[in-house]
């Protein structure tokens, strides 16, 4: 499945990577060839940014929590008690790449409008428009909040459709040309072209204005990664770079549609949404070699820990590491639920409905939090890529890192070129700032009477 040199497709798939904040995912801090201190050094996400800048990725992505898993054996076998605020990391690798776009995840659940817009408005100037903000409720943390529990699922979506709504109006507060700054006549400010929010809400009380100017991009790009019926209700209105999971090309197709069309029907142009499956690839020059690596990760993971890990994530009901590792996943509940990870349940549900594994295979199958794991060489897996990015299931791919460095540059060196040769993948960037090389509209202030906004 390959198309030749000289032939170039009218659309070309997107690429972004998800990076653990933790620096480092799993038990991938235990191979021989990963940094002791990846967690703590700046510089190993400096490498990892200028890597995938230089093979043309789109955007590099930063996953977050507020909170620290309260199971002990967890925390003692992996990077799971300490990360990098997003927010924090962006504006250093801003000052060390010049084209790839930046994305951070900041909860809507635990923290503030004002701040977030102002913050996010500040980065997007440092950085040159390259900005976005991975829009999510939290799945825990209430504890470190002021509060007993976590607040509950579809109260953290009600507030954060309205906390959407306040940090887009305070980015809406200058329109184009309110800094006059004519030093003749002492005038910073055009007051007429400054616009006060007020909003009164049954979350938030702000006043606004923002004081920072608008971002370079009109809005940041806004990434949104829920697929439960709340969290697609707010990808269909909001979400631009929208992050799935997905196991078949079937369930691919059918997400891409329904979230493309649900957007349609609140009037935005579906092209304006671009659908991101997640895949966890593992390369090598041969099948063999990528199963080797791939093999070597596993027996790094400690099974117990991990498959407990796992129940508590996906609420199943009952702890697969009292399980054998060869006896039949028992089938879970009809009627379930969950107030963390709704969408990550399901799809771990309908795995076990679906492929009856072992807990073997279930193990093997989550260890990239559930997203697809791609094992193969560069040709078998841009062949994989192609055949999602053809069939409709995806506009490109969410490209899960272990963090290790080796997985990274063989990636960038074997699977890029090889996407590039089909004609798949460009070879430079197209445009200065992270909307214009997603194919994306900059987003014009909505407060603005005259034609410049």
């Amino acid at each position: 499945m390959s198309t030749t040199d000289n032939k170039t497709p009218e659309r070309q798939l997107l690429l972004g990577a998800f990076i653990p904040s933790a620096g480092i995912m799993g038990a991938s801090w235990r191979h021989a060839s990963a940094a002791p201190d990846s967690f703590s050094d700046f510089g190993h996400f400096q490498w990892i940014a200028q890597t995938l800048e230089a093979a043309r990725f789109h955007a590099v992505f930063f996953n977050d929590t507020v909170n620290v898993d309260a199971d002990l054996e967890v925390l003692e076998r992996g990077p799971n008690s300490v990360r990098w605020d997003p927010l924090v990391l962006l504006p250093a690798l801003a000052m060390v790449t010049r084209h790839i776009g930046l994305i951070g995840t900041a909860s809507t659940t635990y923290n503030d409008p004002y701040n977030i817009a102002r913050k996010l408005a500040n980065i997007d100037h440092l950085s040159g428009g390259r900005v976005g903000w991975n829009l999510v409720t939290s799945l825990g943390g209430g504890e470190n909040f002021n509060l007993d529990a976590h607040v509950l699922h579809a109260d953290r979506y009600e507030r954060a459709e309205e906390f959407y709504d306040v940090v887009t109006g305070l980015w809406d507060s200058y329109e184009h040309g309110a800094f006059v700054q004519d030093k003749a006549s002492g005038r910073f400010l055009d007051t007429a072209k400054l616009h006060v929010l007020n909003h009164h809400g049954k979350h938030f009380q702000v006043r606004g204005p923002l004081n920072a100017p608008r971002p370079l991009q009109g809005y940041p790009v806004i990434a949104q990664a829920g697929s439960s019926d709340s969290g697609r209700a707010l990808a269909a209105r909001a979400g631009e770079l929208i992050f799935t999971a997905q196991h078949t090309i079937e369930q691919g197709q059918a997400f891409y549609r329904q979230i493309k069309a649900q957007a349609a029907k609140l009037g935005r142009h579906p092209e304006h949404l671009k659908i991101l499956p997640g895949v966890s690839p593992v390369v090598g020059k041969t099948q063999a070699e990528a199963q080797a690596r791939y093999d070597q990760l596993q027996q790094l993971l400690e099974p117990k820990t991990f498959l407990r890990s796992i129940s508590r994530f996906a609420s199943l009901g009952f702890d697969l590491s009292e399980l054998p590792f060869d006896e039949v996943v028992p089938l879970p509940p009809e009627q379930f639920d969950t107030n963390t990870h709704k969408s990550r349940q399901k799809l771990v549900f309908d795995l076990i409905r679906r492929e009856r594994p072992t807990v073997r295979e279930l193990f093997n199958k989550l260890t990239a939090g559930g997203h697809r794991i791609l094992i193969g060489t560069p040709q078998s897996i841009a062949d994989d890529l192609q055949g999602w990015f053809e069939a409709g299931a995806a506009d490109g791919f969410n490209v899960m890192f272990s963090g290790l460095h080796e997985g990274i540059a063989a990636f960038a060196s074997g699977v890029v070129p090889e996407l590039q040769r089909r004609g798949l993948f460009r070879r430079e960037y197209q445009g200065a700032t992270l909307r214009e090389n997603l194919g994306l509209p900059y987003i014009a202030n909505r407060k603005a009477t005259g034609s410049a906004a």
